[in-house]
């Protein structure tokens, strides 16, 4: 039974679970709700709760775990000396589920019985003939050891699945039945219910958090598994990036962090300036109407997938700039600086047009909290309106500014796509502004992408990457906030 099915009938049960409870509560006080200790739904809803959560909660558990479980399991049912050389163990897994996949498309379009796929013991290259008459198409012929490993991924499948039915099914039924016998007047079910959707509040918090640790935990441990292979005075104090997954690989942070801070300067010269005028326009110069009309049409901009901004920079703007700067007398200077679309520049104006959005809008929010009284204090003086808000409005909402530039900063830093498609993919020291570059983001996609072996310090680099860009964002969110709130209070 697919989980989806599963899910809709664990509602279904606890559709009736409600509509048993709510009744039986009624029964109880002889049809008289004002008898009852809570609303006649509280009953429903805490029958309802008790078949569903549980068991949704388990279930998603086992989803999780599941896979897991079974991989490792039959990973370590293949011995060392029949994984071939040059193979790890990862891509022997990549063929035992891409065979165990094939194995369950032979059953579902009748090709194969189940006890057929079980027990298949053909030579190596009928199983892939048999398996390739049912459109699953395998890169080299299924060796013994695969197929065995395939065969019992199968069965462990089948049998954890029909597993997880009987137990989520027992589970939504005991805690319905559990529920609705002490369902009666005198049970107290709004307590419990309030009680239990605080605790999934609680829960969906934590959640949250975790979610966060998890994901620091698991780029840092890798990050330590790459500084056991490569040293980190390299990787922080070197001079050039030059993977090489044939060993003696230069891993040097330094010259993707400039083109990264390079990029994201130019950005910010692009939005601070137009997003901060606009922000001032809208929220001191222009009436309701133009306001109510040019404020979601500029927000828009955040709206728009970075791949389209990325296409917008490698067709649009890099072939601009190139006519300016480049092709000798064919560019408008008569210069050849330019000698192809990508470029710092083309990233940096295409993503300064993205981030133009993140600073009017909350540069706009933080003017308008400026005290009306103070304007009014200011006019009542003889001040004019551009005094008033060069010297009064904007020194009072500057650290809000200061914190919203730099929060678009953080979001600079981490753009991907504008960098992949705009700025190139070198990875250098340099001032000029025309030629190609890389950044961080660019290379963790670069260096994970493919047939990859997370054994070797080319591929585990990433990581260490990632981790690093995530302390840089991080700073800058942090660093933000403070000022934001530190500084806001003193107009409130």
């Amino acid at each position: 039974m697919p989980t989806l099915w599963l899910v809709v009938l664990l509602f279904a049960l606890a559709a009736v679970g409600f509509v048993l409870g709510r009744s039986r509560a009624l029964a109880t006080a002889g049809g008289d709700a004002r008898a009852l200790h809570s609303l006649p739904t509280y009953y429903g809803l805490n029958v309802a709760l008790s078949a569903l959560v549980p068991a949704l909660g388990v279930l998603a558990i086992w989803v999780l775990a599941q896979p897991i479980l079974i991989e490792t399991r039959v990973s370590g049912m293949i011995p060392d000396e029949l994984i071939p050389e040059g193979t790890t163990r990862g891509l022997v897994m990549s063929d035992v589920r891409r065979v165990a996949d094939g194995l369950d498309e032979a059953v579902r379009q009748g090709s194969l019985t189940k006890s057929e796929a079980d027990n298949l013991r053909s030579d190596a290259t009928d199983v892939r003939a048999r398996l390739g008459e049912v459109g699953v198409a395998l890169g080299s012929d299924v060796r013994p050891e695969v197929l065995t490993a395939a065969q019992q991924f199968r069965r462990m499948t089948t049998t954890g699945n029909i597993a997880m039915i009987v137990v989520i099914g027992m589970l939504a039924a005991g805690g319905l039945a559990f529920a609705y016998t002490r369902t009666n007047k005198d049970f107290r079910a709004r307590n419990v219910v309030e009680q239990g959707v605080l605790a999934l509040l609680i829960l969906a918090a934590s959640l949250a958090i975790l979610t966060t640790v998890g994901i620091v935990l698991s780029m840092l441990f890798e990050t330590l598994n790459f500084f056991k292979l490569h040293p980190w005075t390299d990787f922080f104090f070197g001079s050039t990036w030059a993977p090489n997954f044939r060993g003696d690989s230069e891993l040097s942070i330094l010259p993707l962090l400039w083109g990264t801070l390079y990029i994201s300067f130019l950005a910010l010269l692009v939005a601070v300036p137009i997003g901060l005028f606009a922000a001032i326009y809208l929220s001191e110069y222009a009436n309701r109407h133009t306001r109510a009309f040019a404020k979601p049409l500029l927000e828009i901009l955040a709206g728009i997938p970075t791949i389209v901004y990325g296409l917008f920079a490698l067709l649009t703007v890099g072939p601009a700039l190139v006519k300016v700067f480049g092709r000798g007398e064919d560019g408008l200077l008569g210069v050849d600086w330019m000698t192809g679309a990508t470029s710092v520049l083309t990233a940096g104006v295409v993503m300064g047009i993205m981030l133009i959005p993140f600073v009017s809008s909350l540069s706009d929010d933080i003017i308008n909290a400026v005290p009306q009284a103070m304007r009014d204090g200011s006019l009542g003086l003889g001040a004019t309106k551009s005094e008033t808000v060069r010297q009064v409005v904007l020194p009072a909402a500057l650290p809000g500014i200061v914190g919203a530039v730099l929060l678009a900063a953080s979001r600079a830093i981490g753009e991907t796509m504008i960098v992949v498609m705009g700025a190139g993919a070198i990875a250098k020291f340099s001032l000029n502004p025309l030629e190609s570059m890389t950044t961080i983001t660019t290379r963790i996609v670069s260096q994970l992408t493919g047939d990859t072996d997370f054994a070797s310090p080319e591929t585990l680099v990433a990581f260490a990457l990632g981790l690093t860009l995530f302390v840089l964002t991080l700073g800058l969110n942090v660093l933000a906030l403070y000022i934001v709130r530190t500084y806001r209070e003193q107009y409130e």
